[in-house]
């Protein structure tokens, strides 16, 4: 039993569980503003399993094509595949295994739309991020970021069979987020990307120009964020909630700027409660407007 919980535990840590915690929280959130409310809890179960398997998919194929990097990098060199837990075979087959079950359940259970859709951010991660720009571009993350911004169009195209301007908008809100969430991460483990030939953009252009974007990407972040309440896009709930985490990150982006590794940290920490909070304000937002 203890093996059996072992194997199980390494599997679920190849999935990339808390990317897919994050990406969840995005696909519900677009599902509650499709709703204005509570979704059917049947179809907001299957969108969420079939996410989640989606997910765990292109996290594990991610971990089969990085194996190789993975294992010079300090931050993942504990993984199941370089620890020699999983073999690449086996992991191919979970992968693939769960990347079926996800269309399938989409497919049947959701609706078509949002089984291509799930396919196609997975496509865009796995091959156009992974196995293309990962080890080409510093440009990587901000090019790659789209893949991480599918899952809301998935959410809404659940409930309503479509793509409607609110998933657009967090959509947007996703892809240009990635940037200063990422640099501030690679900002911390600089030497590793180096070490692995990652060309990351502190390793490529130095921190000087890496904390110059993560700021110049924060603004652009917030002003497209505040941009939805013109568009009539979000209400003025949203908006207030909109400048006072836009501010907050925009002040953490120059902590980072002027301080350390530390502040970089804070950055990152905060980026992902940011984006939490974004999307509970939208949330509220079109359930109250």
């Amino acid at each position: 039993m203890t093996a059996a919980l072992a194997v199980a535990r390494d599997y679920y840590a190849l999935s990339k569980p808390k990317i897919i915690v994050l990406l969840l929280i995005t696909t519900i959130a677009a599902m509650v503003m499709a709703a204005r409310g509570v979704p059917p809890l049947a179809l907001a179960l299957w969108t969420l399993v079939g996410g989640a398997l989606a997910a765990g998919s292109a996290g594990a194929l991610n971990c089969v094509y990085d194996a190789d990097i993975d294992a010079v990098m300090t931050r993942t060199c504990c993984r199941p595949i370089p620890m020699g837990r999983i073999s690449l075979r086996a992991a191919t087959i979970f992968a693939l295994a769960c990347g079926v079950a996800s269309f399938a359940i989409f497919y049947w259970l959701v609706n078509p739309l949002a089984a291509w859709l799930s396919l196609a951010g997975n496509f865009y991660y796995v091959v156009i991020y992974t196995m293309w720009l990962k080890r080409l571009t510093p440009l990587n993350i901000v090019i790659g970021g789209a893949a991480g911004a599918v899952p809301p169009l998935v959410g809404w195209a659940a409930v309503t069979h479509a793509v409607g301007g609110p998933a657009l908008g967090l959509f947007a809100l996703i892809f240009l987020w990635t940037p200063p969430h990422f640099w501030s991460l690679a900002l911390m483990t600089e030497t590793d990307y180096a070490k692995a030939r990652i060309p990351m953009l502190p390793n490529v252009s130095g921190e000087a120009r890496t904390k110059r974007e993560i700021i110049y990407y924060s603004l652009l972040l917030v002003a497209a964020s505040l941009s939805l309440y013109p568009l009539h896009v979000m209400g003025a709930l949203y908006l207030a909630g909109a400048v006072v985490l836009g501010g907050v990150f925009v002040l953490g982006a120059l902590r980072a700027w002027r301080g350390s590794t530390q502040a970089a940290r804070s950055l990152f920490r905060f980026s992902l409660l940011y984006l939490a909070l974004m999307c509970a304000v939208m949330v509220i937002d079109r359930i109250i407007a």
